[in-house]
Formats: structure tokens, sequence, C-alpha cells
């Protein structure tokens, strides 16, 4: 069992965030950044249960320039906001008739600029933090990681660039500007994460590629394939080649979340919301071999489609988590354990997805515990 406890978690608790921090506060200082990182990190090892390690870092803290959900968009030029007890967000730049052609007009921004600047300033300073010798509670910075080396993917893209309903709208009376936008994104995607491989000396291709594209859940089928899987195809093709050897361990970092990534034997996708219906199709057109849902998802009938050599990652969504009580939370993860969705022996029990603010200690607690229940195989 694992969690996807991200800063906006701790940002919103006042036990993990007695100070108050705000986004806007944690968004526009490294050092605050990187502070409020390892305190929150701190939090989480001696108050989450889940199969991490717990307790004091054996090698230190792993920290990462984060700027959430809105670095694509921004760097595009989209304006950040900073909605009071929300997550920093961006808003559409290029949602009217004229905003729609400057858009292709501006062509692939570069890599290092605009947004993705302060970006890679946040990660030379940490980097300079951590090889000062930076400290908390007396262990070291282990790595830091770079924002940028993934992507949310180009639909979700270009619907924070115009905005979902134009962007939808797009599909359906402009189907010729709808291509050539993402074609625009995904050759900007390409560009900025190999620019940034390059940086890090770290190989542009690798084994296996992980990706996310939330946004298509809104698609059909047909328009997924019309659209953007050939938006996918190409982000695939540019950074794996299942044929290449596994990157080893001693590889510099990231050692963070990346690292999963970069050490995979199979391409992975990342769809919060229900997307199942398009499951088969990634696994056939694109290789992929891990799914990490979101909710609502029938997971037998996802486990049926996929069969058993697929990895399948998922559980009771987030509002039952943060509503409870905890022994709804330990039935759901109980009906979903034996769903039929471990056979094989490659599912990972986890929120459906993303843990909301205000979840209880002690719900999370009843899923781990559920999990060490039920979650055993014969």
């Amino acid at each position: 069992m694992i969690l996807g406890v991200s800063s906006r978690y701790f940002i919103f608790s006042a036990e993990a965030n007695p100070a108050g921090l705000t986004f806007e506060e944690y968004s526009n200082d490294a050092d605050v950044m990187l502070e409020a990182q390892v305190h929150f990190a701190n939090w989480s090892r001696h108050h989450i249960a889940h199969d991490v390690e717990l307790g004091p870092p054996t090698e230190g803290w792993d920290v990462r320039v984060d700027f959430q959900n809105y670095y694509e968009a921004g760097w595009f030029g989209c304006p950040i906001v900073y909605p009071e007890s929300e997550v920093p967000d961006t808003l559409p730049a290029f949602s009217d008739d004229d905003g729609k052609r400057r858009l292709l007009a501006n062509g692939v921004p570069d890599p290092f600029s605009g947004l993705m600047a302060r970006s890679i300033d946040y990660y030379e300073t940490m980097c300079r933090r951590q090889e000062a010798g930076r400290t908390y509670l007396g262990y070291p910075i282990r790595s830091v990681t770079m924002c940028g080396l993934g992507t949310d993917g180009p639909f979700t893209v270009a619907c924070n660039l115009r905005g979902a309903t134009e962007m939808c709208l797009d599909l359906l009376v402009d189907p010729g500007y709808a291509h050539e936008l993402l074609d625009l994104i995904t050759e900007a995607t390409i560009a900025r994460i190999s620019a940034y491989r390059r940086y890090l000396g770290e190989p542009v291709v690798r084994p296996a590629f992980g990706f996310a594209d939330d946004s298509i859940q809104s698609l059909s089928v047909d328009t997924y394939v019309e659209f953007v899987l050939p938006c996918h195809r190409k982000l695939v093709s540019a950074f794996a080649d299942p044929s290449l050897p596994s990157i080893p361990p001693s590889m510099p970092p990231p050692l963070g979340p990346q690292r999963a990534f970069a050490l995979a034997r199979h391409n992975s996708v990342h769809l919060c919301g229900d997307a199942s219906r398009l499951y088969p199709l990634l696994a056939r057109e694109l290789g992929v071999r891990q799914f990490d849902t979101g909710f609502p998802i029938d997971f037998a009938w996802v486990r049926s489609q996929l069969g058993t050599d697929c990895h399948i990652l998922g559980g009771p969504n987030v509002e039952l988590l943060r509503q409870g009580p905890a022994q709804h939370v330990a039935g759901e993860v109980r009906r979903i354990l034996e769903s039929g969705v471990t056979a094989g022996r490659r599912f990972i029990l986890r929120e459906g997805n993303n843990l909301a603010p205000g979840t209880p200690i002690a719900h999370l607690l009843a899923m781990y515990e559920a999990n060490q229940l039920y979650g055993r195989y014969d």
C-alpha cells in the first residue's frame, strides 16, 4: 500500500502546517519550498502508515521543485493564481479567437524560458543547499528532483491553455486547429523533457516512459484515437525503447519520484477519473503495463480486460477516505481486494487519487490495517 501525499495535503493540515504556510509563500521561494518539504516529510514519516520507509530517513531527505500541475500551462504563458484554500492553478490565456491563433504563432517555448527558467533557478538553488551540507534534524538532503521531467499530457495541457469547454468545441467545430495545437504541445513536451534530460547528463531514451493525461477521461474512444493517440505515440516513441538495458541503480539523480519511471521496464500511465474504457487500447497501442487509476473504477472489469501481466494501482476514492467512517474505509478496501484485481499479484493499493486535505489519520490507518488483513496471497 502506498499513498499519494502531496504538499496540498500538508499545507492545508493544521497539524502538519501549524505555522499556516500558504501555497503562495511555498511556491515563490526555493528555500521556503525546501524547508517545508523536509518538515512535511518528517511529519509524514511519523504519522501516516503506508509501505514506505518510516521514521528517520536512512540516507537523507528527497526534495523537488514543486510547481504542482500548473507548470506546463504556466510555461506556455498562462497566468498563475493562488485561490484561497486551494492549490495554485492557471487561468486559460488563449481562450478567445485571438488567443487561439496566437498560441500557434508563438510556437514551441524555449525549454529554459518563462516559468521553467524559475524552475531551473529553484533546482540549482536546492542543489547548492545540498552541496553546502544543509541538514534537517541532522539528516542531509539526499536528492533534488527538477520540475518538468514528465508531463500531464497533451490534451490536459490543451484544456489548460484554451479552457476545457473551448478545447472540446475545437475538436467538434475546428478539428484541424485541434490537431495543430495538440501537435504543438506534443512537440514542446518532447523538446523540454529531452533538454532537461541532457541538462542532467541522463539518457534521453530509456527502456520505458511514464506520462499522464487526466482530461482524456472526457473523450470517447473514437475521439481519443483520432486526436490524442497519435500524440501519445509520439511521446512514447521519443522516450521509450524496450530493447535498451535497464538503467543501473548507480545512475545520478533523480532519486525521487522520477526514479520509478527511470528504472521501469514497462510504459506507465496515470489517469484520474474513469478512463478505464481506454485502458485496453493504451495497453495494446502504447505498450502500457502499469495503470495508476482514479475513481470510479470497476477493478474486476479492468483486470479482466488487461489480463494478469499488467500492474494496476488504485483503491478507495478520496472522499470516502476523507469522510469515513473508518469501518466503511476498511469495508471498501476488502471489497476491492476481493474483486479479482489482485490476480497475477500485480496490484498496489493506494487512494484514488491523491490524498485529500483533511483526511483523518485514523481513516488511513484503517485502510492500512485492512490491507494487512485482506491483501494477502495464498
